[in-house]
């Protein structure tokens, strides 16, 4: 016989035999088998501790009210809005603050990478500086032309 528990068919065996669902040929077989095989037999005897564990464990039993206090419970979540059924469970709040961390820590490593753009001034050439200082001159001469007029304006209305 193949050790059963190389296979995971086999390993079903195994299960059924510890679960007392074996016909009794089988388990004749299985039992000359664990004999000779020490992970089968070890497997065997976990399984009936198990078992015998499970006969002995006695469950609480249940109150009378259980019922009705499950039906209300249902009841009262239906009616909750879906936003206070989300954010009212306390299950989440505590991972509140390292949610925010971690948003913080990505906002800082996105500024780290792509830090704002600085431009270098641009070195200015003695041509472009005269260029600038004949623009500024016409427009200061413009805004004295302009004044000037104003004043010939104001003296024709007074000689009037």
């Amino acid at each position: 016989m193949r050790c059963p528990i190389e296979t995971q068919e086999n390993a079903e065996l195994l299960l059924s035999y510890s679960a007392r669902r074996l016909n009794p040929e089988s388990s004749a077989i299985l039992e000359a088998h664990m004999e000779l095989c020490p992970a089968c037999r070890e497997f065997r005897d976990g399984q009936r501790a198990l078992w015998e564990a499970l006969d002995q464990w006695d469950a609480r039993p249940v109150s009378p009210d259980f019922d009705r206090r499950l039906y209300r419970k249902i009841e009262e979540q239906e009616q909750m809005s879906w936003w206070a059924r989300v954010f009212g469970s306390m299950a989440w709040k505590p991972a509140l603050p390292l949610a925010a961390t971690a948003c913080l820590v990505l906002v800082a490593g996105f500024i780290s990478v792509n830090p704002g753009t600085v431009t270098a001034p641009v070195a200015e050439t003695p041509q472009a500086r005269e260029v600038e200082q004949v623009e500024r001159a016409l427009d200061d001469l413009e805004m004295l032309r302009q004044f000037d007029l104003v004043a010939t304006a104001e003296d024709s209305s007074r000689s009037m």
